[in-house]
């Protein structure tokens, strides 16, 4: 495994390090497997992001006897409301979470502690006062129970007036492919270098869609300067390729995709092993040549729901129907305990969503799929 700089810290992570969550519904010997797995493979650097007490744990027995092989990081503001993942700027709330996910770890302390996932202006000057969260991260860091401040956001504005704030030792932004075009990127990945801050590259995959086999990778149509075109998908597009593009990005310390599996973990390290005609991204670079709004990429960040539905995994759901066909999907969408038939359309999740997904429309266009 090969390590960068993390930012001015000095510290080296691995450069393709493992994101958890998609091991938060995993049983915990499958989930213990699979940072097991990682450790022993070199990578260092584990964001930890669900506040649920399970997946807690599950990464308490995990990192047992490892913790000095590891950097963890938590999420300040991250909470949980009737058993869904949510968002708190309560200061006395949201650090009650973090002295559960010490306990819960065994640790002492936290190696990044990031302040959570804020994309709006409004939300930003509330978050990064002596009054909000930063000043509880701070005191925390005084007090050693964490090594750096991160900040973790999907917008450029906001996650820029992060960077240049001098507060900030870490950034967690998504960098992908589909991204390649985003309004901003380049002066934010620019900023990361300039003010040593730390950059780690969240969503690789972009939820997994990038992944995916279907020549147009989007079922909805892309908004462009008012007109309206397709994307259509004409080379392949694999992990090896998907990291290759994002470690060739300046600034990025390291990328954490998400794996459900050991395999998975191993087909993102065959990077290490792969050709460089393997790696060659530049062919894709016109199929992504646009920027995409309103897909969705199932990180829950529109949660809680106030009908307890688990919005990501619905969606998830209907990408997959839009290739398969409901009927080996079914099974598993009655199973949810609660489905997009709940759906009260209330539109609190699109008001929270950071990738304009009209979330209450899908959930109309698949509670009818599955009826």
């Amino acid at each position: 495994m090969k390590t960068r700089r993390l930012g001015r810290s000095g510290l080296q992570v691995s450069a393709i390090s493992l994101g958890t969550e998609y091991l938060l519904n995993e049983p915990r010997d499958h989930a213990v497997r699979v940072i097991h797995a990682a450790l022993d493979r070199g990578i260092n650097y584990f964001d930890i992001f669900y506040a649920q007490p399970d997946i807690r744990d599950t990464m308490g027995v995990a990192f047992r006897g490892r913790r000095e092989e590891a950097m963890i990081t938590t999420h300040l503001g991250g909470c949980v409301e009737n058993g869904q993942h949510a968002k708190t700027r309560d200061v006395a709330i949201a650090e009650r979470y973090v002295h559960d996910f010490l306990r819960r770890l065994g640790t002492d302390y936290v190696d990044v502690l990031f302040l959570h996932n804020c994309d709006e202006q409004d939300d930003y000057d509330r978050l990064m006062t002596g009054d909000g969260l930063l000043g509880s991260a701070l005191r925390m860091r005084d007090a050693g129970l964490a090594r750096l401040i991160g900040f973790s956001g999907h917008t450029v504005a906001t996650s820029l007036q992060a960077v240049e704030s001098g507060v900030v030792d870490v950034l967690m932004f998504p960098v992908n492919l589909l991204g390649n075009a985003i309004p901003g990127k380049r002066d934010l990945l620019a900023a990361c270098r300039a003010q040593g801050v730390g950059l780690v590259a969240m969503k690789p995959y972009a939820g997994g869609r990038l992944l995916r086999g279907e020549e147009d990778i989007h079922a909805e149509r892309w908004q462009v300067g008012g007109d309206e075109v397709r994307l259509r998908r004409a080379h392949e597009v694999t992990p090896v390729r998907c990291l290759s593009y994002i470690l060739e990005q300046p600034g990025v310390s390291t990328v954490v995709p998400g794996c459900r599996a050991v395999a998975e973990l191993d087909e993102a390290l065959a990077y290490w092993e792969a050709t460089p005609e393997e790696r060659d991204f530049s062919m894709l670079l016109a199929d992504f040549a646009q920027y995409r709004e309103g897909d969705c990429v199932y990180c829950n960040h529109c949660l809680p729901c106030p009908q307890v539905i688990d919005i990501g995994h619905t969606m998830r759901l209907l990408d997959a129907a839009h290739l398969t066909g409901p009927t080996p999907l079914r099974a598993e969408y009655e199973a949810m305990a609660a489905n997009a038939a709940d759906c009260i359309g209330c539109g609190d999740c699109e008001s929270r969503c950071p990738f304009g997904v009209e979330v209450v429309s899908r959930m109309e266009e698949t509670a009818g799929i599955f009826s």
